[in-house]
């Protein structure tokens, strides 16, 4: 199974359960790109090469105006799109499985931290990975330590303040705070 029929069916189902040929090409996938990663991130390379680098994990072009300061991590590097004119600062995590879209003009502080996969909550499905898209609207600013969870889609133009844990959608132009993350106000126009 290749890396786009697993984020296919990634989309399609949402799960995925121990012990089925899906599992085992995620977690194959997950151990090749970990690898990448490490090479990326142990190495000294300016903004081209990073770019190409990227762009051989996540097997697509990203955008030449996409600016990323090491380190960086990508859990599966099959569900990772970039927008145009996007900064993610050093440190970031982006677990991908379930799917991660960032619009353009998007600035994200230092280890932000998407996730989008959960597990099971009953114990006897703690194995079984749940994915859920996080989608980030343009022109959206996250803060540094916050962290998105699977589910959650930010609006255009909103702020996600510093150490915040977004747990559910965030409307277009407000700023949220906390954890979880509720909306302080709308953003000054």
């Amino acid at each position: 199974m290749n890396s786009k029929e697993l984020a296919k069916y990634m989309e399609k189902n949402g799960k995925l359960l121990p012990d089925t040929p899906e599992m085992e090409a995620m977690q194959k996938k997950a151990q090749k790109v970990r690898l990448l990663c490490q090479e990326l991130n142990a190495g000294v390379y300016d903004d081209v090469e990073i770019r190409e680098k990227l762009s051989n994990i996540l097997e697509y072009k990203v955008p030449d105006s996409l600016c990323v300061v090491l380190p960086v991590n990508v859990d599966c590097g099959m569900n990772l799109q970039f927008g145009e004119n996007v900064f993610v600062n050093s440190g970031c995590q982006f677990q991908d499985q379930g799917g991660i879209y960032i619009g353009d003009n998007t600035l994200i502080g230092h280890q932000v931290v998407f996730a989008t996969l959960n597990h099971g909550e009953a114990v006897k499905d703690r194995g079984v990975l749940e994915g859920k898209p996080i989608r980030v609207g343009a022109n959206v600013w996250i803060g540094a330590h916050a962290t998105i969870l699977g589910g959650v889609t930010i609006g255009e133009g909103a702020i996600v303040a510093a150490g915040s844990v977004v747990t559910r959608d965030v409307l277009e132009h407000s700023i949220v705070a906390g954890t979880p993350a509720k909306m302080v106000r709308m953003v000054k126009e």
